[in-house]
């Protein structure tokens, strides 16, 4: 599937399917009678019915899940906001591939498959203080891009990507969507100093005001403030929710590149676990408009996917629990009374 025009991206996010209540209600009842008090496993038992409600089927499963990583690059990056020089985005695919980095490491211990898909590194986007990002042709290449890594059959999508400079980018999606001041969004990202940071801010407030008067629909917002890697999880996500697969988010980049699909049309996240809260400052807040709560707080910042990697093994334990334990029927045990 590709989104071949604006009205494709535009009618899926104007039909999003929704969960499949009988599933879940099966779920729900299967917990309730299973050999514990209800309850007991806390969010495990909610992350079930959640990935029972989105796969649409009582006893879900998680026999093949996916880590997709993107990457893409930034033409922003000439204004110092990355401590980072560009070529990194390429050098990092390659360790990728080669098996190196901490994201091979991570998807393998959770299980999933690994798919890296590097989107036009040598092109960067267009500097987006003084132009849209990407063109509407490269946004929608993007978003196809993106959409091809969601197949029916997986049973979780992982999201997650490279691109240095691409919290500026989150950052400037974020308060464009959602408001505020453009200082709460923006971190170190790969480790700015005091200085980096304010050229952030200056770069975004730049960015913002350039774009001021653009139409704010998700794809444009998306095409004019986002970058190749944050339209392919946009893409990706969109693309997920019509396959009916759910999906487990990462950083506050993975996030914000959602943020667009959000502000327009509010229950796209609700296929979408949050795998972890970054150190990212703006990502809690973010977290916060898309109605998530994360799985883990372990003061991660690597992007990669890293985060959701991690939480999915929290995934597997709950599919896992809610599949493998018996119920007091079965297993001769007295209900409570």
């Amino acid at each position: 599937m590709t989104f071949a025009s604006i009205a494709d991206f535009e009618t899926a996010l104007a039909s999003l399917p929704p969960a499949e209540a009988l599933a879940s209600a099966a779920a729900r009842a299967r917990q309730a009678n299973l050999t514990k008090p209800l309850g007991a496993l806390g969010r495990l038992e909610d992350i079930a019915v959640f990935m029972a409600s989105w796969q649409g089927r009582c006893m879900p499963r998680l026999e093949r899940g996916r880590a997709a990583i993107f990457a893409g690059n930034h033409g922003f990056t000439i204004h110092g906001v990355s401590a980072y020089p560009a070529a990194v985005t390429a050098q990092m695919v390659a360790n990728f591939a080669a098996g190196g980095a901490a994201i091979n490491a991570l998807s393998q211990v959770a299980g999933l498959e690994l798919v890296v898909r590097p989107i036009d590194l040598d092109s960067p986007t267009a500097d987006f203080t003084a132009a849209p990002a990407m063109t509407e042709a490269e946004c929608l290449a993007a978003l196809s891009i993106g959409a091809e890594a969601a197949e029916e059959d997986l049973d979780l999508l992982v999201v997650g990507e490279m691109g240095i400079g691409n919290s500026t980018a989150a950052a400037a999606l974020s308060a464009r969507c959602f408001g505020g001041d453009v200082r709460d969004w923006v971190g170190p990202g790969t480790g700015v100093d005091g200085a980096g940071v304010a050229r952030k801010i200056a770069t975004i407030e730049r960015a913002i005001a350039f774009h001021a008067d653009a139409p704010e629909g998700a794809f444009e917002v998306l095409r004019r403030l986002g970058g190749r890697e944050l339209a392919a999880i946009a893409g990706a996500v969109l693309r997920a929710r019509q396959l009916g697969v759910p999906v487990l988010l990462d950083g506050f980049i993975s996030c914000a590149a959602i943020a667009p699909l959000a502000a327009q049309r509010p229950g796209i996240a609700d296929h979408c676990l949050a795998g972890h809260c970054s150190t990212e400052p703006g990502h809690a807040l973010l977290l916060d408009r898309l109605g998530l709560d994360p799985l883990l707080r372990l003061d991660m910042r690597l992007g990669e996917g890293s985060g959701a990697a991690v939480a999915a093994n929290i995934v597997r334990a709950a599919v896992a629990a809610h599949a493998g334990m018996a119920t007091f029927a079965e297993a001769a045990v007295s209900t409570a009374t």
